[in-house]
């Protein structure tokens, strides 16, 4: 603050008041009467819900500049009922997503008991009535197997979009991990091609680093493919992996046939690193070998589809090095064991992991592990995050299923197995033949 005026901020935890409060920097307005709301959150009073004290020409989406006048307007005029309405109508929430949340809030303001039973109802996409819970009723009952029989038997008038296509080919593996057909055509291009696509069309690729960890051999082998396809930019990456940025298409191949390392699934909705420290094999903190149970872990889940990108940190002692806390999976190594988070992210959307339980052996972790991440895979929206799922569910739920009750734990765990038996690496497969892009 400065003569009564908010000049800046920093926003930790609770960043629902952000668009409100950058509204003041806008306006240049005079705080003075308001000092005690805005330090001293719900106790002094703050709204239910932030967008209740927001004017109408507060920003709501900054990457498209839509103001909440402009989404109230749109929701009212052209009877809107969800935030893929208002991000048709309005663009806002169609860039970086960081303002979703805040558009929720305001068709939940303007539609009262509506929004819900909308949130409720609504099909997949607008491409269907059917949910889905009903897609993937009608993929066990009737033994679905691809995303044509879905659409063709639950009767999709258009060929589909790609929100839906994606979604019932995951749904698809989920339900028949064994037996289903992979539809190409419905993946984004980051899973056709296995690299993630930069701004100028050229593609990353990170080989997949056990645990973070390395050898000679192959960071020389790295390096020599990244001479030899004049790789503009070798980057580590904050889950202590290598990534080769700016690679042609037409050089996919060969650069990963040179590196001869399992894909990192970098571009995926998929396990995408296991991060973690030295732990007690090399640090005087350590209490825990993290490096080793990474690798497992790492090792034992790596391939496998999920409804979003997953990551996981394992902390050798409390010091949390591998930033477990902030992962959809943190394992803590303490005295006599290590403890277990889920739920937690980093992102645009920052959530503290929940604490599941505390374990002693590295074969306990692995299997509460397993039958938390196929609890996940079958319950989840496709492109729901884990910290949303478990915020959805509610924690005390998921322990029950994967903690509480052992016989639940051991059957979630029995399916991921049983899925975990169907995953081939794409390049290795692409490289033989077997795979075409």
């Amino acid at each position: 603050l400065r003569n009564d005026r908010i000049i800046g901020l920093i926003l930790y935890g609770d960043t629902a008041e952000g668009p409100q409060l950058f509204q003041h920097i806008l306006s240049d307005d005079d705080v003075s009467e308001k000092r005690s709301y805005i330090f001293g959150g719900a106790a002094a009073g703050r709204p239910s819900r932030a967008v209740d004290g927001m004017p109408d020409e507060a920003i709501v989406c900054g990457c498209n500049g839509v103001t909440k006048g402009m989404i109230v307007e749109a929701i009212k005029t052209k009877g809107l009922f969800t935030v893929d309405d208002v991000k048709r109508e309005t663009k806002a929430s169609s860039s970086c997503g960081g303002c979703t949340a805040m558009v929720e809030q305001i068709l939940e303001s303007v539609l009262g008991s509506n929004f819900q039973r909308a949130r409720a109802d609504r099909g997949l996409c607008a491409c269907t009535s059917y949910t889905r819970d009903d897609i993937i009723k009608n993929i066990r009952e009737k033994g679905l197997r691809s995303v044509k029989e879905v659409m063709e038997t639950l009767g999709w008038e258009t060929v589909g979009c790609d929100r839906c296509r994606p979604a019932i080919n995951y749904y698809v593996s989920m339900v028949w991990p064994r037996d289903c057909e992979d539809d190409p055509t419905s993946r984004l291009v980051n899973e056709r091609v296995h690299g993630n696509i930069q701004k100028d069309g050229t593609f990353s690729v990170v080989p997949r680093m056990y645990g973070g960890a390395t050898t000679p051999e192959e960071l020389k082998r790295i390096a020599e493919a990244a001479e030899r396809y004049n790789v503009p930019l070798v980057k580590i990456t904050g889950g202590q992996r290598i990534a080769l940025i700016g690679v042609d298409r037409k050089d996919l191949s060969g650069l990963w046939r040179e590196i001869g390392m399992p894909s990192g699934y970098a571009y995926a909705k998929a396990l995408r690193t296991v991060k973690s420290c030295v732990g007690s094999r090399f640090c005087r903190y350590g209490t825990q070998d993290s490096l080793e149970l990474a690798i497992r872990l790492e090792k034992r889940y790596e391939g496998l589809w999920m409804p979003a990108k997953v990551k996981i940190g394992v902390s050798g002692c409390p010091r949390n090095c591998a930033e477990s806390a902030v992962k959809d999976v943190g394992i803590v190594g303490v005295t006599g064991g290590f403890e277990v988070y889920v739920g937690g992210c980093g992102g645009i959307e920052l959530s503290g992991g929940k604490l599941l339980s505390t374990f002693a052996t590295d074969e306990e972790v692995i299997e509460v592990v397993g039958a938390f991440l196929q609890h996940y895979r079958e319950e989840a929206h496709y492109g729901e995050r884990t910290f949303k799922w478990v915020e959805r569910t509610g924690i005390e739920k998921v322990k029950d299923a994967v903690v509480n009750d052992v016989e639940s734990r051991k059957r979630f765990f029995m399916r991921i197995e049983e899925a975990l038996g169907a995953v081939r690496d794409p390049w290795k497969e692409r490289l033989e033949g077997l795979r075409m892009t």
